[in-house]
């Protein structure tokens, strides 16, 4: 996913489905290098990992 995009979810009071390998997640923050992001499970707020930004996908309805 394209960096200005993930930035855009981050910042939107609407609830955007994003996935890493296929699993629901969400964006807790974009590192400075604008190449990796935090990221936890939707189901768990205390497993968080960081990933590389393109592997994000958007989920579109």
């Amino acid at each position: 996913m394209e960096l200005n995009r993930i930035k855009q979810i981050v910042n939107s009071p609407k609830e955007i489905d994003v996935t890493y390998n296929g699993v629901s997640v969400w964006i807790d923050q974009v590192h400075e290098d604008g190449k990796l992001a935090t990221v936890h499970l939707r189901r768990s707020l205390e497993e968080r990992s960081e990933v590389d930004i393109s592997e994000l996908k958007e989920v579109v309805h």
